[in-house]
């Protein structure tokens, strides 16, 4: 692959999950009725349609982090769980108000107060030892895929574990941060000249993670299986086998803050919008399908667009809807920086 189409896609990626982010999170916990669907209909149309001079729409506690992975990927130093972890902490007690979980706080809390001793024995903690298996993880993991595109699978695989362990330590949250990472990374590495093979694409993913999940012990693990459970689900829905109704989409995969329950359903959005080649159609289908879904929309649109980005390429992206992002001439800088590194 030239640079120029690797720069549009790791541009288009990570714009992608800010855009998501930025879009999402005022329709977070909303009930999606058909007024609302209209209302994020007109309100995506507005902010592609003739640039106005308008307040930034915010990013959450989802864009913060993603941008602290990718502070630590560029460091001279290079990534680690410490330089990761002091990242989160610097960047949450300078903007508290993020949208941050509650138990994500208290984790930042106690490494601040041990002065990062131990980077994962916080979240180790949590939950009676259990962890968190939200998609905290899974939502910050896109510079992590882009990172490691020329690098094996077992590199990616070990890193994204790495880095979602400082905040999620169980293994549905650690195992949807890959299942994103992996989705990314078969979307970089397809030519968006060429139509999306949306069966082609879940079949490799399922064999990626049926691999994953393989290693896990089935002595100590309830969840076995789990995602490879919920990727059946996304090709029945795909093929046809259930309808894509709204609430068979819910039913089925969900649209919560748990990882198992917005991951696949992210992915599910992306191939459901993506049916040709690159367009501004496809990334902008994808976009308010995640959105109108409901539940946790800023972070399910995040991973979404972030894997549609990465597909598709900047160009695929409205202009207009960028500019009204916070801080996407940042995204885009720290975008090309990671290309030069790799």
């Amino acid at each position: 692959m030239d640079k120029i189409l690797l720069r549009s896609k790791f541009r288009g990626s990570l714009l992608g999950a800010l855009i998501g982010d930025c879009c999402g999170a005022p329709f977070e916990g909303q009930l999606m009725d058909s007024g609302s669907k209209l209302v994020l209909r007109q309100n995506l149309d507005k902010l592609e349609g003739p640039f106005f001079k308008a307040p930034y729409k915010k990013y959450t506690d989802d864009t913060a982090m993603t941008k602290c992975v990718l502070n630590t990927l560029l460091s001279p130093t290079g990534f680690s769980q410490q330089l990761l972890a002091k990242s989160f902490v610097l960047e949450y007690f300078k903007d508290p108000r993020r949208g941050y979980g509650a138990a994500v706080g208290d984790v930042f809390d106690k490494l601040r107060k041990t002065k990062l001793a131990d980077p994962v024995g916080p979240a180790a903690a949590q939950f009676g030892g259990s962890g968190s298996f939200g998609n905290g993880a899974a939502m910050r993991v896109a510079p992590i895929a882009l990172y490691c595109v020329k690098r094996e699978k077992s590199q990616l695989l070990q890193m994204v574990r790495d880095a979602s362990l400082v905040t999620h330590s169980h293994t549905l949250g650690v195992n949807g941060a890959i299942l994103e990472a992996l989705a990314i990374t078969h979307s970089l590495r397809m030519n968006p000249k060429e139509n999306l093979n949306a069966k082609k694409f879940l079949a490799e993913l399922k064999a990626d993670i049926i691999e994953v999940e393989s290693a896990n012990d089935p002595d100590l693990d309830l969840n076995l299986n789990a995602y490879q459970k919920q990727l059946d689900a996304v090709e029945h829905l795909l093929d046809g086998k259930i309808e894509t109704s709204d609430e068979n989409v819910l039913n089925l995969l969900g649209h919560s803050v748990a990882a198992l329950h917005s991951v696949p359903t992210a992915i599910f959005c992306f191939l459901k919008s993506t049916n040709g080649t690159a367009s501004h159609t496809s990334f902008r289908d994808t976009l308010e399908y995640a959105i109108s879904l409901g539940g946790d929309t800023d972070t399910i649109a995040s991973m979404a667009c972030a894997i549609s980005g990465a597909f598709l390429g900047q160009e695929a992206i409205s202009e207009n809807l960028i500019k009204h992002c916070e801080d996407a001439d940042g995204i885009l800088s720290m975008a090309d920086q990671l290309l030069e590194i790799i």
